[in-house]
């Protein structure tokens, strides 16, 4: 039987990316109790950061809000393989931490967060809503423009 979240996540027309194996000595996520903590996760697609550079330097607030987004994308897959493939599992979305790559000068970091607060929403409705940080930063790991971690409930 396909759960709602797959349902929802057709409806949306996502597929979620198979899960990237870590480059260094960390976790993609740990689970403690219901928690599960997801690791910081880059706009990446089929191994490939799909944006470089920073936000409103070589990085448009459009390509930044996408690349948000796909580090949402890249969260729930972490998410759907510590829940063994049941989304459904997933009672609330407790925080998201979204790092903008940015000039000093940028200050919109909660919009390019947005990206990825709007995506989880509308996959996981009202349980996807979340509190949240969106920093700016000189640099992230491989020129991304953005990274997001996450802490999910789980029954």
């Amino acid at each position: 039987m396909i759960s709602s979240i797959q349902n929802r996540l057709k409806e949306l027309g996502l597929i979620l990316p198979k899960v990237e194996i870590p480059v260094a000595n960390y976790l993609p996520y740990t689970q403690s109790g219901s928690l599960i903590h997801v690791s910081g996760q880059l706009p990446t697609l089929n191994g490939a950061l799909i944006f470089t550079g920073k936000v409103s330097g070589s990085v448009s607030i459009e390509q930044g809000i996408e690349c948000a987004r796909q580090c949402a994308i890249n969260v729930v897959s972490q998410v759907n393989a510590a829940c063994d493939g049941d989304l459904d599992r997933v009672t609330s979305i407790i925080r998201i931490t979204g790092y903008v790559a940015s000039p000093p000068s940028f200050t919109n970091h909660p919009q390019i967060v947005n990206g990825a607060s709007d995506c989880l929403v509308s996959i996981f409705g009202d349980k996807g809503r979340h509190t949240r940080v969106a920093i700016g930063c000189s640099s992230l790991p491989n020129d991304a423009p953005v990274e997001v971690d996450a802490v999910f409930e789980v029954s």
